[in-house]
């Protein structure tokens, strides 16, 4: 399934590079197998026009899904290594595709993996994202991230 989200993403990213070369699509999901759900930006923002004429860019994905088309909003997604660099400073949620293994702490006791970590984004490489969160600095490799969103209200 994510191999095929993965091309959807990039199918309807050339196809947008042509009708609307300043859209940026940050995320492209398929919801219940009957949703596609698309978050797009743009450098003077997103309107509802614009969700619009994206939409019908798209008309015939209708065949299929029942279409959706937004902005990213306040808990914005973030899926490339320059959505993480731009984002330096600020809280996010990261999950990850599978808990981490249990450890066991300094105390001797058994600490259970999260299956998300949240804290501030310090560090982003081609390769990886630095978190620092809670229990430390954390450094997440992206094939590991299931989905990253921004924490409204930084």
């Amino acid at each position: 399934m994510e191999e095929t989200v993965t091309a959807l993403h990039e199918e309807i990213e050339a196809r947008l590079a042509t009708a609307e070369p300043e859209v940026e699509v940050l995320l492209a999901e398929v919801m219940s197998g009957a949703t596609l759900r698309l978050f797009i930006d743009h450098p003077d923002g997103v309107t509802l026009a614009l969700c619009e004429r994206v939409s019908g860019h798209l008309n015939d994905y209708r065949e299929h899904y029942a279409l959706e088309v937004s902005s990213p909003g306040q808990d914005r997604p973030l899926t490339k290594p320059q959505h993480y660099n731009r984002f330096l400073g600020r809280h996010a949620r990261v999950r990850l595709r599978e808990a981490p293994a249990p450890t066991v702490g300094p105390d001797g006791q058994l600490v259970m993996g999260h299956k998300s970590v949240t804290g501030e984004l310090v560090g982003a490489s081609d390769t990886d994202v630095t978190i620092a969160a809670g229990g430390g600095i954390v450094t997440i490799p992206y094939e590991e991230i299931a989905r990253t969103n921004l924490v409204p209200g930084d």
